[in-house]
């Protein structure tokens, strides 16, 4: 499907971002179609996100697909010209430095819209623009702290628990994507660009829904559930014969159909089991309960049993048994893709499937590959680049 344009065809975006949530929504915006300039400074910085050796590290490699490479130093003087000359031509500019730098920087959306109007400048920090935090570094588990994630996430025996990916990055780098997707919606109809920003923090208390909701209501801290649903029952991880694996009963009939199924039908009348209410009351005591009568056979005896029932029921997976399954082989999100250097990069594919326009996964791209293509297209010729270089404003 190489003939067919992806979606983001045509739109030009220059990427000043580092570390995860920046480097994420770019990704996404080049997976769709768009062209994504990342500006490197000269030197090993992509060694150093990671375990150095000189080498990418995936910490890179896993946010930094379908993207070109220009190796620009905008601390000096001549770099920055170089960067304003590309912005000119850009529909997006994006960047994680906290409030400030980035107007510091003569690349602010007031500055840069002077002579671009139909640009769009996208800032993701750790706490936003205002605020008493503004100007505090920001780092994902920081946010999930700050959030309230990490108050709801664990058990009460293992006190607070982050969660296992970089949550905050990644929704703030999604949340990136859809202010500049909605950005681009309105330039659709009034020509022109506009500033957008997230943060971290706010990429996270945006999505708390019923944890917020509990306290809303109440007026008290919702506690951690651990590995269950803090409103429904039986609603978690539950013990087979050899393995965990998690169930999920979300209903009056669901409840019924279950307690017939693992050979208690009587669960249904007792008492203390009497309406959701009272099974997450007494979730400890049900949890036991259910555990005990599926003990009488494997994980994958039940999983099987429940979802021909019509009961949501899954495995718990590690990421090698996830990459072997042939539901991801059938849903396309195990690309393998050849790479000069690596010979076949692994990386996982598109969460939004486009019938008409899909997107298109491209490889990372070497350290400067692009350098020389990309200023050649903005008009600075080979004798201005040999300056530049022999500057050490490029490389």
């Amino acid at each position: 499907m190489d003939h067919v344009q992806a979606p983001l065809t045509g739109i030009k975006v220059i990427d000043l971002t580092r570390y995860l949530a920046g480097p994420f929504a770019t990704q996404i915006l080049g997976d769709y179609g768009a062209e994504v300039i990342k500006i490197e400074p000269p030197g090993d910085s992509r060694a150093q996100l990671g375990s150095g050796g000189g080498a990418d590290t995936y910490f890179f490699l896993c946010t930094n697909r379908s993207k070109k490479s220009v190796v620009l130093d905008i601390k000096k003087d001549e770099g920055l010209r170089v960067l304003s000359r590309l912005a000119e031509s850009a529909d997006v500019l994006i960047d994680n430095y906290r409030p400030g730098v980035i107007e510091r920087m003569g690349l602010g959306y007031e500055t840069l819209s002077r002579r671009n109007p139909r640009i769009i400048c996208c800032s993701i920090s750790g706490f936003g623009s205002t605020g008493p935090l503004r100007n505090n570094p920001g780092f994902d588990q920081i946010a999930q702290g700050m959030s309230g994630l990490m108050s709801v996430t664990g058990t009460g025996e293992s006190g607070p628990t982050r969660a296992g990916i970089a949550i905050c990055d990644l929704l703030g780098g999604i949340f990136a994507v859809q202010g500049i997707l909605l950005a681009l919606e309105v330039r659709h109809r009034t020509g022109r660009g506009q500033r957008v920003e997230t943060s971290l923090l706010e990429s996270i208390v945006s999505i708390l829904s019923w944890s917020a909701g509990i306290y809303f209501e109440t007026g008290r801290n919702p506690a951690p559930a651990g590995n269950h649903h803090p409103l429904v029952s039986p609603h978690g991880t539950f013990q087979a014969a050899d393995r965990p694996f998690n169930i999920s009963v979300g209903n009056a009939t669901m409840w019924k159909n279950f307690a017939a199924l693992i050979g208690r039908p009587e669960l249904e009348h007792d008492e203390r089991f009497l309406g959701v209410r009272r099974r997450v009351k007494n979730r400890a005591a049900l949890t036991a309960e259910i555990n005990a009568a599926l003990a009488a056979h494997p994980a994958d005896y039940w999983i099987d049993q429940l979802n021909k029932a019509g009961i949501p029921a899954g495995p718990i997976l590690t990421m090698e048994e996830v990459f072997a399954h042939p539901q991801i082989a059938a849903r396309e999100m195990l690309l393998k893709i050849p790479h000069p250097k690596l010979g076949t990069f692994l990386t996982t594919g598109l969460a939004a499937k486009l019938d008409e326009t899909p997107g298109r996964v491209g490889r990372p791209p070497l350290f400067g590959e692009h350098t020389d293509e990309v200023l050649a297209a903005h008009g600075i010729g080979p004798d201005q680049r040999a300056r530049l270089r022999a500057d050490g404003v490029i490389v």
